[in-house]
């Protein structure tokens, strides 16, 4: 036995379609149809063979203080090939970013929930 791959990361996301907006509309992810019959709403995400599953359910650490910086956040970190366009993106979409303190193509944002998000080039 043994492990494989990781299969998804779970979000918690207050409004599923303002989440959309930023998963899809600026990140690019693409909406999955096979979403499991649940109770509350939300959305599978693919993100190459893995997904993202954004769970529209009350948050029980909303009353949290997160770190200003996310890499000293829990995070979910995703790949690309094209980190310039990324943060086009971002700024367009008028997302706050910081690069991350390593020196490599990776920064740090936030989803419109404060899920950190990496975003490694």
């Amino acid at each position: 036995m043994s492990i494989l791959h990781i299969h998804h990361v779970s979000v918690i996301v207050a409004d599923t379609e303002r989440s959309l907006e930023f998963y899809c509309d600026v990140l690019g992810l693409g909406v999955l149809d096979r979403r499991s019959n649940l109770t509350f709403p939300g959305a599978w995400l693919e993100v190459g063979e893995q997904q993202i599953h954004l769970l529209e359910l009350p948050d029980p650490y909303a009353i949290a203080d997160k770190p200003e910086y996310g890499g000293r956040d829990r995070h979910l970190a995703l790949g690309t090939d094209d980190f310039k366009t990324i943060r086009t993106k971002l700024d367009a979409a008028k997302i706050p970013y910081q690069l991350s303190s390593s020196g490599r193509d990776a920064l740090f944002c936030r989803d419109p929930d404060g899920n950190a998000i990496e975003i490694v080039g």
